[in-house]
This record gives structure tokens, C-alpha cells and sequence, in this order.
């Protein structure tokens, strides 16, 4: 089976880059420096579903793409979550946060409804997280 990025993530997201055992993503909402990691292995569901010879390598992309998000915007917090309930595909949301963002100190979700980034907007800060990524 080869790895397919469920729709709704390929709809809500641009792609960043594929790292060694995820695919990133940014999502496509302005306020936040928002990057989401899909391991690149069909049928994962829960982070438990990670087969242990991929866990340490997952928890390293989460790492890099943490301290990425740190260097590129700053962030007072990063948030690390993998929810699921919409998406059932295993993904796992990366955000930076502000204590002046739309949402702080709510999880990002409650911050109503998303705001898409203007498409040269969007390439920027694609730019920006993959200089982060590289300079890391």
C-alpha cells in the first residue's frame, strides 16, 4: 500500500517538505505558525499505531519541527497534539504560540474559524519554516 495524505488534510494544508518519515504541512490558517506532521505509513490511526522501529525518528521530526517553529517566529509555547477525532489518518498538529495570538491561552481550535493565507503570503512563510528546518 502506498501512502496517500487523507483529503481533507491535503485540502486544509500546503506541503512544506517530506522529512525522512513524514510528510509536512502547513495549515492553511494566518494566525498561527501551524505545521502538521503525517507519518508516511498507511493505516496509522493512533500515535500508539507507530511501529516502535519509528518511533524515536517521529519524535526527532516533532523535535526538529518544534525548534524550527522556535527560531522562525519566536514562539513563547509550542503546542504538540494529535487528535483525530475529524481526520482519522495519524497526524500531528506542531504550533507555534503567542500570548498575543488569536486563541492564547486556548488550544488553537477555539479560536474560531480558520483564516487562509493569501497565496504569496503562504509561500513566504513556507520559505521561512524551510530556512528554519535547514539552519537547524
Amino acid at each position: 500500500m502506498s501512502f496517500e495524505l487523507h483529503p481533507r488534510l491535503d485540502a486544509d494544508c500546503f506541503f512544506i517538505e517530506d522529512l525522512s518519515f513524514s510528510r509536512l504541512l502547513l495549515m492553511n490558517d494566518r494566525r498561527f505558525a501551524w505545521c502538521i506532521l503525517v507519518p508516511r505509513l498507511e493505516g496509522l490511526t493512533e500515535l500508539h499505531d507507530v511501529p516502535q522501529r519509528k518511533r524515536n525518528l517521529l519524535f526527532q521530526e516533532i523535535e526538529t519541527v518544534s525548534r524550527a517553529l522556535i527560531n522562525a517566529t519566536g514562539a513563547y509555547k509550542i503546542n504538540v497534539a494529535a487528535l483525530g477525532n475529524q481526520v482519522p489518518q495519524l497526524h500531528i498538529h506542531v504550533i507555534a504560540r503567542h500570548q498575543d495570538d488569536a486563541a492564547w491561552p486556548a488550544p488553537v481550535w477555539s479560536a474560531g474559524p480558520s483564516e487562509p493565507y493569501p497565496p504569496e503570503t503562504a509561500k513566504h512563510e513556507i520559505a521561512v519554516i524551510t530556512e528554519a528546518l535547514a539552519n537547524l
